[in-house]
């Protein structure tokens, strides 16, 4: 927890990254941006600092976060993209001003026109595009948690990820199919192994 908030959980995608700033969407959902300041922070680890936000930039960004991932599960299950959903993807897109930079290292960064949410909210945009627009190598897929099923872009090898964060989906999917397997077993799991050597 940073300041008494979840921690943020940050992948390598920027546009399924912004998306789960909302977790667990389907049990008892997990706010990871509930302040204004907080979107500032988690727009700086991603690289796009702003200067302040208002709580109406906090929903501008929040409608974009969900309008992202309503697009991208629909991608992901093969459905028609909704139109409310890319209406403001493409809306948060062309508005901001934003262009790509190279940095000595030979990587890109983002350079934001004003310092404004808006101009970080275009970034994101225009990432979220190119993955739902099948640009980027890799595949959106669904979370197979029953409670977070999050769209996450799976750029494995093999394109089989299951889950969307290992350390928290998938572990949590491990743990409790062991415990199941545990009790289906009474609890015995192991026991031949922990035999102590007969006295001779």
């Amino acid at each position: 927890m940073s300041d008494g908030f979840p921690d943020f959980r940050l992948g390598s995608v920027l546009a399924t990254s912004f998306t789960g700033t909302l977790s667990e969407r389907h049990g008892t959902a997990v706010e990871r941006i509930p302040t204004p300041k907080r979107l500032v922070d988690w727009l700086a680890v991603s690289g796009l600092d702003v200067e302040s936000c208002t709580p109406a930039q906090l929903d501008l960004a929040r409608e974009l976060r969900e309008s992202i991932h309503a697009a991208a599960t629909a991608a992901a299950i093969q459905d028609a993209l909704p139109a409310a959903a890319v209406q403001v993807i493409n809306d948060r897109s062309v508005q901001g001003r934003a262009a790509a930079v190279l940095t000595a290292e030979g990587e890109r960064r983002w350079q934001l026109g004003s310092a404004s949410v808006e101009d970080a909210l275009s970034v994101i945009a225009a990432d979220a595009i190119s993955i739902i627009a099948g640009e980027r190598d890799g595949r959106l897929a669904l979370c197979a948690s029953p409670t977070c099923q999050a769209a996450f872009f799976d750029t494995s090898q093999s394109r089989t990820r299951r889950w969307c964060d290992m350390n928290t989906c998938g572990n949590r999917q491990k743990k409790a199919r062991y415990l199941a397997n545990q009790r289906a077993s009474g609890g015995r799991a192991g026991s031949s192994g922990d035999r102590s050597p007969s006295p001779r």
